[in-house]
């Protein structure tokens, strides 16, 4: 039986749990303020940036892991282009980090408008972890394009995890904070005693500790994270390893089978063989089994955190076998 003081030591480093849910923190509050103002974060975020084929893997494929990417393919000489181009920097700002905007400008990138099919312009595109989606082509109306935009950003946000992108502060920002000491949040004896509840196996005692304060801050991340660890624990604690894997090797069409070998892949440090597992479960089911599939992959993205780059592969390839 696998032993229940088990930690998540190897796995994850539950130390920088603290920094990552201040820096999300920081994060949405500044998409708030932004929202409230109808204006952009600081130009650090880079909502709104020109790509062209030599950055194109690197501005929009690898940050499409992180936020969706909206390309605007256009052109000087295009005057519906004119119309759409300040519309949709606009919109960028206003939804404050739920995705970004990418210009194209087609005379100077043709190697990308051919490999897009693009048909005319403007001709506006989606990147979601890596995946190419047609959203719209000509001048559409505003509230089409918040319709589409809605559902871009939901879809990101289901089907893989991914909420938008971090507001980089300024310099003078960093300066700033650096210079004013923060002062302990109402929270951090409770998440800092449900650290330690976890880390000796006293899962009961750190999931309730968790629940306490998501309670009354449902989005505190360093809760979520840490509930998602702590469940997971719970979940394996009374499974026999071998019993599950054998069954899991003799029947890899079983898909409550592979979840539960991959709740065991990941506790036991194997983060990439879990998320290739839960990968291959979702290409090969459908229905119920395929959405269970999915959503555990998503509930082990939580427990290693969105800025691994193991998790950033593994949207990648969940993305190539839902589209």
């Amino acid at each position: 039986m696998q032993p229940r003081n088990m930690s998540m030591s190897g796995v994850v480093d539950l130390a920088a749990l603290k920094a990552a849910g201040e820096a999300k923190q920081k994060a949405e509050q500044a998409r708030a303020e932004a929202a409230r103002t109808g204006q952009a974060p600081a130009s650090g975020a880079r909502l709104v940036f020109d790509v062209d084929e030599a950055g194109f893997q690197q501005d929009v494929l690898q940050r499409s892991t992180e936020v969706p990417v909206v390309i605007d393919f256009w052109a000087e000489w295009c005057e519906p282009c004119k119309q759409l181009g300040p519309l949709l920097e606009r919109l960028a700002g206003e939804y404050a980090g739920k995705f970004v905007l990418a210009k194209i400008d087609v005379d100077a990138n043709q190697m990308l408008f051919q490999q897009f099919g693009v048909q005319g312009i403007p001709a506006v595109f989606a990147v979601v972890a890596g995946q190419p989606i047609p959203l719209f082509q000509g001048a559409a109306p505003e509230a089409q394009i918040r319709q589409v935009l809605d559902q871009l950003v939901q879809a990101a946000e289901q089907q893989f995890g991914i909420v938008g992108a971090p507001v980089e502060p300024s310099a003078a920002d960093e300066q700033e904070q650096a210079e004013v000491p923060v002062p302990a949040g109402p929270y951090d004896a409770v998440l800092e005693a449900a650290n330690q509840a976890l880390d000796s196996g006293d899962l009961g005692g750190a999931i309730q500790a968790y629940k306490n304060v998501l309670s009354d801050d449902p989005a505190n991340p360093e809760a979520k994270l840490g509930l998602a660890q702590a469940e997971l624990l719970r979940r394996v604690q009374d499974l026999d390893p071998q019993a599950v894997r054998k069954e899991a090797a003799e029947n890899p069409a079983d898909v409550p089978a592979q979840i539960r070998a991959a709740d065991l892949d990941l506790v036991g440090g194997h983060v990439e063989d879990a998320f290739g597992r839960l990968v291959d479960a979702v290409k090969r089911s459908a229905g119920d089994d395929r959405e269970a599939a999915r959503l555990r992959l998503l509930e082990l993205f939580e427990v290693i955190g969105a800025e691994d780059p193991r998790v950033t592969a593994a949207r990648t390839a969940l993305a190539r076998v839902l589209f």
